[in-house]
C-alpha cells in the first residue's frame, strides 16, 4: 500500500523571510519545519506521509511546535490534523483568508491566552447543602418513589438541586470570572462538569497586563481558597479566540 505525501499546517505568523524551526516527528517520521509565504503572512508547516492521526505522540508534537514558534512570534494557531496535498493548496488557503489573518494578527498582537478552572471543594458543597433544608433532606435519602407524595417531593428536590448548582455557578461567574474579565482583552466560559468544576474559562490577556492579571487571580484565590481550588494555566496559543476553518472549496 503506497503512502500519500502532504503538507501539515501548524500555525500562521507575520513573516516575509523563509524560516526554519528545526524538525518535528509526525507519524514516526522526522521532517523539517519550514514556512510557506503569501505577502507578509507565513504558514508554519512540515511534510508528512498519510493522514496525521490524533495519537499521543502526534498531539504532543503539534503542541510543542506551536509553543516553540510562540516564543518568537504572535501566531494564529491551527487545530490539529490539517493536511493539504501540496504547497500550492496551502498558498490558496492563505490567499483566500489573508484579510481575516490580518485582522487576527492585529487583534492577537502581544497577547496570550490563559486558562482558569475553578473546582469546588467537597466540604464547601456539603456545607452549602446543610444550609438548605430541602437539600439536607435529599442528602439523607431514604425516600421511596413508589409513594406518590414522595415521588412529587423528589421532583421538587431535583429542581431545587438544579437551582442550587446554578446559583453556585452564577456566584463564581460574578465574583471570579467578571473581575478577571475587567483586566482581559476577552474571555470565554467553556463547558463545565456541574457540581464539581464551577468555572472553566479562557482569557485573552495583553502581555503588558500579565503581572496585574496574575495578581488579580491570586487576590481572588485568597478570598475563595477555603471553598474551591484554582487551576491556572498558560500562556497558551489563543485557540479559544480563533475560529479559522482551513479547507479548499470546490471551484475555488
Amino acid at each position: 500500500m503506497s503512502s500519500e505525501s502532504g503538507i501539515y499546517v501548524f500555525c500562521a505568523i507575520n513573516e516575509t523571510e523563509p524560516k526554519s524551526f528545526g524538525t518535528v516527528s509526525l507519524n514516526g517520521n522526522e521532517n523539517e519545519i519550514f514556512t510557506i509565504h503569501y505577502k507578509d503572512t507565513a504558514m508554519v508547516v512540515t511534510r508528512v506521509e498519510d493522514d496525521v492521526l490524533p495519537n499521543r505522540n502526534n498531539l504532543f508534537a503539534h503542541q510543542k511546535t506551536i509553543t516553540e514558534v510562540m516564543k518568537q512570534y504572535t501566531l494564529i494557531p491551527m487545530s490539529f490534523g490539517n493536511v493539504f496535498s501540496s504547497e500550492e493548496d496551502v498558498l490558496l488557503i492563505v490567499e483566500h483568508l489573508y484579510e481575516e489573518f490580518e485582522k487576527l494578527f492585529s487583534h492577537l498582537k502581544n497577547k496570550m491566552e490563559v486558562g482558569l478552572k475553578v473546582i469546588a471543594k467537597k466540604e464547601w458543597i456539603e456545607k452549602e447543602i446543610e444550609n438548605n433544608p430541602l437539600l439536607k433532606e435529599w442528602k439523607k435519602g431514604g425516600k421511596k418513589t413508589s409513594n406518590p407524595a414522595a415521588f412529587y417531593e423528589q421532583i421538587q428536590l431535583g429542581e431545587q438541586a438544579q437551582n442550587f448548582v446554578m446559583n453556585l455557578q452564577n456566584k463564581v461567574v460574578k465574583e471570579v470570572y467578571e473581575p478577571l474579565l475587567e483586566l482581559a482583552e476577552a474571555g470565554k466560559p467553556n463547558d463545565i462538569i456541574p457540581g464539581k468544576v464551577v468555572l472553566n474559562a479562557a482569557f485573552l490577556v495583553d502581555c503588558e497586563k500579565e503581572e496585574a492579571f496574575d495578581q488579580r487571580v491570586n487576590e481572588i484565590f485568597e478570598l475563595w481558597k477555603d471553598k474551591v481550588e484554582f487551576k491556572y494555566t498558560g500562556p497558551w496559543p489563543a485557540y479559544n479566540f480563533v475560529n479559522i476553518r482551513l479547507r479548499i472549496e470546490d471551484g475555488s
